[in-house]
């Protein structure tokens, strides 16, 4: 199968139907995104969105955040999604590598992803690319909306 990886500079259909058919094999929680909610994330100074397509489709996506803090330039993999028709093929990777390489480019000294325990491959995936489980406790705050 061939994969390219791409840097998306702008918010298309395309990308807009791609989240509509990937967030769901993410999260059986998150919102479906409309046109301007795509273009929120991608527009975002702080985001950029890697999506990895075949001749077809879009099939895998990852957002690298990075931020600028008083400790130093830090990078965070959030919300990677391969569709289901293509995992176990290299997709995740791809993205992931992509992913740490615009980060050291940028500056930053590490990369944080969170992934649950049940992610097995998903885990051994990032094991393999030199990532640690670290010591740490999590928190999450609920806000009412």
């Amino acid at each position: 199968m061939d994969v390219r990886v791409d840097i998306i500079r702008e918010t298309s259909q395309e990308l807009v139907d791609a989240f509509g058919r990937l967030l769901p094999q993410l999260s059986s929680t998150a919102k479906p995104l409309d046109y301007e909610a795509v273009d929120r994330m991608v527009s975002c100074d702080a985001n950029t969105v890697l999506v990895a397509r075949t001749s077809e489709a879009i099939v895998g996506t990852l957002t690298l955040v990075l931020l600028p803090l008083p400790s130093g330039l830090r990078a965070r993999i959030e919300d990677v999604v391969v569709d289901s028709a293509v995992r176990g093929q290299g997709v995740a990777g791809l993205l992931t590598q992509e992913a740490l390489r615009i980060a050291r480019e940028a500056g930053a000294r590490t990369v944080d992803l969170a992934s649950r325990p049940d992610r097995a491959a998903a885990n051994r995936l990032y094991e393999r690319l030199g990532f640690q489980a670290r010591q740490s406790t999590i928190y999450r705050f609920l806000l009412d909306r």
